[in-house]
């Protein structure tokens, strides 16, 4: 099916479109489902917040990027935690 905008609920097909990668690998990542009927469909927002979570390229996956600037800032101004 075709939308002119994309809808707020996704079957699975179309969620790992949305996020570019398989059915397979949308499974994999754990991102929580909603009940409609007996539809279990993806949530465009959760779907959304797993993206932003994931760390841009060359940035350490574990290091918080808010924890990267204000670590820096006490570097520069010479305070120690």
């Amino acid at each position: 099916m075709t939308y002119a905008f994309t809808p707020r609920l996704l079957p699975s097909p179309a969620a790992a479109a949305y996020l570019g990668v398989s059915e397979s690998m949308l499974r994999k990542l754990g991102i929580p489902r909603k009940e409609q009927g007996a539809k279990r469909l993806y949530d465009r927002t959760d779907l959304d917040a797993h993206a932003d979570e994931l760390p841009y390229e060359g940035q350490p996956d574990n290091v918080d990027i808010e924890e990267q600037a204000v670590n820096a800032c006490d570097d520069a101004f010479g305070v120690k935690r």
